[in-house]
């Protein structure tokens, strides 16, 4: 059963300002973005690669999380530009455990910092919003890059359940972040 908040924060998603980055509410023309994503090998460690079908259904649910939930995906936006370069957001689809932090980032944003730096800010916005005391990561094995980056985010490898038996979990004291 999904542990949801205790009071519905926002039906839409708030936008949370960094040095580089805007994080705000997914818009319809983010999806093409996803599709690309998810019609590629990047998205090997999201269960993709994904027909158009299947990644609209995954890119709606996730938005709808926003009003039934209080929390769901930013987009990322280069503050200076408007250029969309991903998401990062708190994810707790049906049978995940917790609220899980996660990302994505185009081919033109990766090794910049930008997940990190819109993770930071997220992790921030959910001790302040919530109260939660951590934040987990739900990672496949393989997936290196993010399982560093989870590391790099303060966070430690915890001995607790993820969506899947093989997940890495990453957990974040959120109570250092705000």
């Amino acid at each position: 059963m999904i542990q949801r908040p205790q009071h519905i924060a926002h039906a839409t998603a708030p936008v949370l300002m960094t040095e580089r980055l805007r994080l705000r509410m997914p818009r319809y023309e983010d999806f093409a973005h996803r599709l690309d994503f998810y019609a590629s090998d990047r998205s090997v460690w999201e269960g993709g690669p994904f027909a158009a079908r299947e990644a609209w259904r995954v890119f709606a649910s996730e938005v709808g999380q926003w009003p039934l939930m209080g929390f769901g995906p930013f987009s990322i936006e280069d503050r200076h530009t408007g250029d969309y370069l991903g998401e990062v957001g708190i994810y707790q689809p049906e049978g995940y455990p917790e609220p899980e932090l996660g990302w994505f980032v185009t081919e033109a944003a990766e090794g910049r910092g930008i997940a990190a730096e819109g993770a930071r800010a997220v992790m921030v916005w959910a001790r302040t919003t919530f109260g939660w005391d951590h934040i987990d990561n739900y990672i496949d094995p393989g997936n290196t890059r993010s399982i560093a980056l989870g590391l790099r985010l303060g966070g430690v490898i915890a001995d607790v359940p993820g969506d899947d038996p093989t997940d890495v979990v990453i957990r974040h004291d959120l109570r250092a972040a705000a």
